[in-house]
């Protein structure tokens, strides 16, 4: 895989067993990039441990005054040099093509597993967290994955420098094989602690994230209740926190660089030590001597690979262990074989079983929920998202069919939801509306349906097209350049658009006035007639003109009629339409005098209105 190919057309299946395991599975997956790594690698790595061979030859030849040798060995050094530049290139150009795809394969991962769980992702990981798997960690994960082919061509260079010198003078190759595999090791003892460290940064650097992502988002509500210094003062204080635990990480690092340096150091002055006493005793020429102590040297860049893959590995691991676990998020339960036939069987009236609502097929079923919060999990429930960990293996049917045991695909065709602050994609108003759908409905209609007059009037006066076009007009990142309504309008005409079999809207009027209110009803009524359309709503306006009105009361569906019997019949209906309180309704409705009651008048208010 190169970079210009990604995406890729599958990802892959991901061990999400824990966060090592992950990584094994990433760097098989990057297989062919990392064999290719390796042998840049080898080629660099090679090159720079055979100087000293030309050096050596060079001046030997020097000291016998062969001018052949002398040759040979100024030949030798030139070979070698074009070997480093052609592997330090190709392995630098290898490493980051294995990073860049690597980070690219989690981030693809982490995109689907977002589009299949919806909302519900946020309500089982904190939406800081998210934030910091799909930026900050997926680079980490490439690191080590770009890291890993430097590491195996450094063992495999330190390997073949000892065996290389321990045949080329066994004097003092035995003392390097012996001393640079210690070497290597040396930084093992200290590990544990330097990796205990990084995790601790990296919880610090998650909480931060989250705090400083929740703040963010609540900004508007903190500024207007005064509360920005507070939530400023508890994020300064975590950042801090966060500074001091990457400082004490980052001295346990620079204490194994220190040994990765003083060690070395110790070596070669043995070395030098060792093998004078050799060469003055004549068992060794100083051209082998010069060979050995510059091999000794140059073992200092493989040993910093080494050095490299466990800090890699140190600050790589809590974050695919944190990719692991959204990974392994679930929607429902996996959908079996023969999906595809079940998805043609998924029609008919939607039932939850959680709360025992049901909405006949072709009809517009209106719910009203007291709580908000409870409406949006509704919502994502009848879309086929468990709302609640004890939901997951009590799914929404349709037809009989349970949701759950569909595809993702069957599912969002058979049942599409729009919640309440839906997002517009930045593009122009054709590539909004182009999405997938039956193509019973036009754009026009849906358009039109939705009362998006306004919104394309605005949208052709703000167009650079000489026509002014207002399909061809760009929308900015998430319709700023619109008001709350216009963008609530558009989100509605893009789903009226894909005329899924089921409609799912939640509160889809609840920014626009009350006449604009009133039309786009109508329109989605006249629209999706014969279709099955769920809205929850209070609305007068909207309950008015919908077949089947059900009261969802402390999650159970407890009434169900029409707007108007269960506004004369049932009070708890009431009170959430009306925004009655029990003592207003105590109070206004006097023992032999209903006819006269604020309930009463109220009630003929909202006729009148919705009539």
């Amino acid at each position: 895989m190169q970079i210009h190919q990604l995406p890729y057309a599958d990802p892959g299946v991901p061990d999400v067993r824990s966060g090592t395991r992950f990584l094994i599975w990433l760097g098989r997956m990057q297989l062919g990039g990392q064999v290719r790594s390796l042998l840049w690698g080898l080629l660099l790595q090679l090159s720079i441990a055979g100087l000293p061979i030309g050096v050596g030859l060079a001046v030997q030849a020097v000291i016998d005054r062969d001018g052949g040798g002398l040759a040979l060995g100024c030949g030798v050094l030139v070979a070698l040099g074009a070997g480093i530049a052609v592997g330090d290139t190709m392995q630098h150009r290898t490493a980051v093509t294995n990073w860049i795809t690597a980070a690219a394969r989690v981030q693809q991962l982490l995109a689907r597993r977002t589009a299949a769980l919806g909302s519900l992702l946020t309500r089982r990981v904190a939406a800081g967290e998210v934030v910091a798997v799909s930026t900050g960690d997926v680079e980490k994960i490439g690191w080590f994955v770009e890291a890993f082919s430097r590491f195996s061509a450094a063992v495999l260079t330190l390997l073949a420098v000892c065996v290389g010198l321990v045949v080329y003078e066994p004097a003092l190759g035995a003392v390097i094989a012996v001393g640079v595999p210690a070497l290597a090791l040396a930084a093992l003892p200290l590990l544990p602690r330097a990796t205990r460290r990084a995790d601790e940064q990296r919880e610090k650097a998650g909480k931060a994230t989250e705090l400083a992502s929740d703040t963010v988002a609540g900004l508007r509500v903190l500024r207007g209740i005064g509360g920005e210094e507070l939530f400023l003062a508890r994020y300064r204080a975590a950042s801090q926190e966060v500074r001091r635990t990457a400082v004490r990480s980052a001295r346990m690092w620079a204490l194994i660089a220190a040994v990765q340096v003083l060690l070395p150091g110790l070596l070669l002055i043995a070395v030098v030590v060792y093998g004078a006493g050799l060469a003055l005793d004549g068992r060794i020429t100083v051209g082998a001597l010069v060979t050995v102590y510059g091999a000794v040297a140059l073992t200092h860049h493989p040993l910093r690979n080494v050095e490299e893959i466990a800090m890699a590995y140190a600050f790589s691991r809590p974050s695919a262990k944190r990719a692991a676990r959204v990974l392994a998020l679930s929607r429902t339960t996996d959908p079996g074989g023969g999906s595809g036939d079940r998805a043609r069987e998924a029609s008919g009236d939607l039932y939850d079983p959680v709360t025992g609502l049901i909405a006949p097929a072709g009809q517009l079923t209106a719910v009203v929920c007291g709580d908000p919060d409870a409406a949006g999990r509704l919502a994502d429930r009848l879309g086929g998202h468990p709302a609640e960990p004890g939901d997951d293996h009590v799914s929404v049917r349709l037809g009989g069919v349970p949701l759950d045991e569909l595809s993702l695909d069957a599912a969002r065709t058979a049942v599409l939801v729009q919640d309440k602050e839906p997002v517009l994609l930045s593009g122009t108003l054709r590539e909004l509306l182009d999405v997938p759908s039956s193509g019973g409905v036009r754009p026009e209609d849906a358009l039109a349906a939705a009362q998006c007059d306004d919104v394309l009037d605005a949208l052709a006066q703000a167009s650079a097209d000489s026509e002014g076009d207002p399909m061809r007009t760009p929308i900015t990142e998430r319709g700023r350049s619109l008001s709350g309504g216009q963008r609530q309008r558009l989100a509605l005409a893009r789903s009226l658009v894909t005329d899924p079999e089921v409609l799912v809207l939640d509160e889809p009027t609840s920014a626009v006035d009350s006449h604009t209110e009133s039309r786009v009803a109508a329109g989605v009524r006249k629209l999706r007639s014969g279709a099955t359309t769920v809205v929850l709503a209070s609305s007068p306006l909207l309950l008015d003109l919908a077949d089947r009105v059900v009261l969802v009361h402390e999650g159970r569906a407890v009434a169900h009629g029409t707007h108007r019997a269960l506004l004369a019949d049932e009070p708890r209906y009431r009170a959430v339409v009306t925004r009655e309180t029990d003592d207003e309704h105590a109070a206004a409705t006097p023992e032999g005098s209903p006819d006269r009651s604020r309930t009463a008048r109220r009630v003929a208010a909202l006729e009148g209105e919705t009539a």
